[in-house]
């Protein structure tokens, strides 16, 4: 994924958890990424759930929890200079949430974002096992079907740095022609930060 974004002159935007920050193997690949000037944020410390998946209102954990977490992961970033005012942008663990955790975020001073709904780009996880399983060419051609149906002016695409070694059929194999189809539809693929303030957010 890295590489391909440097070939294709892209800037993403990387949302990690602490565990990810504090594992060895990874920190080259962090390193990379903030020298080639992609944006880091936070993804929580220990990638908590924070609300029920069937109540959705119904919290797992306590504020005190929540922003404990959080500012552990932010620590552990600062081990790679990244200052918690130059990485304001949020992504919740598993992208749930609920009204408490986007008001616990706002009070830390953070900005809670997540990717647009209705492309199945953030599939690219599931496994040939699961229920819920999307190949990457079914990923791909929804994400255009998408872009045909909305027109839209810009969306957030989520596509994970990893996944499970069962699924061999990996998307980022896809992205080349992917950011090749998108550019020629005239779209800029910009970092979080960029996206967000152009939209006045």
């Amino acid at each position: 994924m890295i590489n391909t974004l440097q070939k294709a002159e892209i800037k993403a935007s990387f949302f990690l958890t602490g565990n990810f920050y504090a594992n060895p193997a990874f920190a080259p690949a962090i390193k990379k990424l903030k020298l080639q000037g992609h944006y880091l944020g936070a993804h929580s410390d220990k990638h908590l759930l924070y609300n029920d998946w069937q109540n959705r209102d119904s919290l797992l954990v306590t504020k005190e929890e929540f922003t404990k977490d959080l500012l552990a992961n932010y620590a552990k970033m600062k081990a790679f200079g990244i200052e918690k005012k130059e990485a304001l942008y949020f992504l919740p663990p598993y992208e749930w949430y609920n009204r408490a955790i986007a008001g616990w975020t706002d009070e830390m001073g953070l900005t809670l974002v997540n990717f647009t709904p209705g492309t199945l780009s953030h599939a690219d996880y599931t496994t040939p096992d699961a229920k819920n399983y999307r190949s990457s060419a079914v990923i791909f051609d929804n994400i255009i079907a998408y872009e045909n149906a909305n027109k839209m002016n810009g969306f957030i695409l989520l596509s994970h740095i990893g996944s499970n070694p069962q699924r061999t059929d990996k998307f980022y194999t896809y992205l080349p022609k992917l950011i090749t189809y998108l550019k020629n539809k005239g779209y800029r693929f910009v970092k979080i930060d960029e996206l967000l303030r152009e939209a006045g957010k």
